[in-house]
């Protein structure tokens, strides 16, 4: 069973390894498609409230997620989470396993509602991800994320209350 815990400052290397191809292919997350190393590092472990890391029984990385207040003030009863499954470890539920430990983590630590501001149109793994763990599509921003092969795709809005 994997075991889902905080992000320590020498996992970065094999984080980092996750992170960068998926940063490079630039169809899933509003990154630079060349973010510096330095740069993935503030925007997926010193921004967010918090990171973790999924590791295999054997000590393998299998995944990553961040958790942080969507918006300040009247808005911080919302986090938003970010979750990447490395490219070896997909189609095995990880993902659910992630966002399901999110929820709890974000409930324990005193957030009503998760959002999810930007879910490409053209992620349709994601998408249904996130739908079976109860999260709806409240709103599509026409065109608002620029594919590198399919051109401006729509990017949706999905919500989900945890109380």
């Amino acid at each position: 069973m994997p075991e889902i815990r905080h992000f320590l400052p020498d996992d970065w290397s094999e984080l980092w390894a996750m992170l960068e191809p998926v940063f490079r292919a630039g169809e899933t997350y509003a990154v630079p498609m060349d973010i510096s190393e330095d740069d993935a590092f503030t925007f997926w472990v010193e921004k967010p409230d918090c990171t973790y890391v999924m590791l295999d029984d054997d000590e393998t990385y299998l995944g990553t997620y961040f958790l942080k207040t969507n918006a300040p003030g009247p808005g911080s009863h919302v986090c938003n989470c970010g979750y990447i499954v490395g490219e070896h470890a997909r189609g095995r539920g990880l993902a659910s396993e992630m966002c399901r430990h999110s929820m709890e983590e974000a409930k324990r630590m005193g957030y009503r509602a998760m959002q999810y501001n930007l879910v490409v149109s053209t992620n349709l793994g994601a998408i249904k991800v996130w739908e079976r763990n109860g999260f709806e599509v409240t709103g599509t921003l026409p065109g608002a994320f620029e594919h590198p092969e399919y051109g401006f795709v729509d990017a949706h809005v999905m919500y989900r209350w945890l109380s």
